[in-house]
């Protein structure tokens, strides 16, 4: 198959476990883009130093990332799947976006508004350069599709701004812009076990499904799933019910959905039922996806040639964009 000219770029920081939520709003969508684009999948482990104080099981936390990613379908083969920190073009472009960077839009972000509120003594300057390091990730290889979520976009908008202002500044087109790309589908929203938001890497482990989770653990946290009392026929289906529903449909076959979906409207619906009919869907689906990822976290020989392998297809791309950047610049004595 001959893939389209786009460049695809995401990344992943390596804290916490992936949970359902990153397998269906992300790392699904890029098994799927690995045969049609350019893709470049990094893991972030510089990102994670600005808030990380303890970095010993760094390593780990990196190893289990590119370990899961991969047991879910993502080939090394086919994609460029390295660590941020193997490139250090990564780095240097930084570096050149930061003279482009103004303190006070910084300053105003979201992101950093949230990360001083929750670690107000580290207040780092890789907190607040945090959108400059993601641009240079994003613009190092050129990429113009980016797989992010709602919450990403603003930063996503700053990368486009640098791209703007870079080549505004220096008089040459080195960067295209980048923009949101989710496959021509709406991204699969996975709501907590609890039915207050969504599953989350950090917080609230009870009600989120991780892929590293064992069947008794997944038993166990979706038979503690919220419901309501049992519903009477006609009347609206609350958030809770909606969210189990929601989950049901990513693992159950249609029938099986179907007839939970008329019990509720006839008012006979038994909760207890179909906890564990989607306990044991969840059970199906992520057993397989843990015990591939802890054979490859156990092979060392493995995850060093996959790193190995994507920091040189990263490195030479970075290399030629840092070329065109320095001689945009002029930084060209030799």
């Amino acid at each position: 198959m001959e893939k389209k000219t786009d460049i695809v770029m995401s990344g992943i920081r390596p804290t916490g476990f992936l949970h359902l939520g990153n397998y269906f709003g992300a790392v699904r969508n890029y098994v799927r883009m690995q045969d049609a684009y350019t893709c470049y999948f990094m893991v972030a482990d510089l990102h994670a130093l600005t808030t990380l104080n303890e970095t010993r099981e760094l390593r780990t936390h990196v190893r289990r990332v590119m370990a899961e990613n991969i047991a879910c379908g993502l080939d090394p083969d086919k994609v460029a799947f390295y660590c941020q920190s193997h490139v250090p073009e990564t780095a240097e472009l930084y570096l050149f976006f930061n003279m482009i960077a103004y303190k006070g839009e910084l300053e105003k972000t979201p992101t950093f508004k949230d990360k001083v509120r929750l670690q107000p003594n580290n207040v780092n300057m890789g907190l607040l350069t945090y959108p400059v390091l993601q641009a240079a990730d994003i613009l190092l290889h050129r990429a113009t599709l980016v797989p992010v979520g709602k919450d990403q976009e603003q930063h996503l908008e700053i990368a486009r701004d640098y791209a703007q202002r870079f080549n505004q500044r220096y008089g040459r087109d080195v960067f295209p812009e980048p923009y949101a790309f989710n496959f021509g589908e709406a991204l699969a929203k996975v709501p907590s076990l609890d039915g207050a938001g969504k599953m989350s890497k950090s917080e609230n482990q009870m009600a989120t499904l991780y892929l590293a989770d064992s069947d008794d653990a997944i038993r166990k946290k979706i038979s503690k799933a919220k419901t309501d009392s049992g519903g009477e026929p006609g009347a609206p289906m609350p958030d809770s019910v909606a969210n189990l529903f929601q989950l049901l449909r990513l693992v159950a076959p249609e029938d099986m959905i179907a007839k939970f979906a008329a019990d509720y409207e006839a008012g006979t619906i038994r909760y207890g039922d179909m906890k564990k009919e989607l306990a044991e869907g969840m059970v199906r689906f992520i057993a397989p996806i843990r015990e591939r990822a802890t054979d490859i976290q156990n092979d060392d020989v493995y995850l060093r040639r996959v790193m190995e392998q994507g920091a040189a297809k990263a490195r030479a791309s970075a290399k030629v964009t840092i070329e065109l950047a320095k001689d945009a610049i002029g930084l060209n004595y030799i």
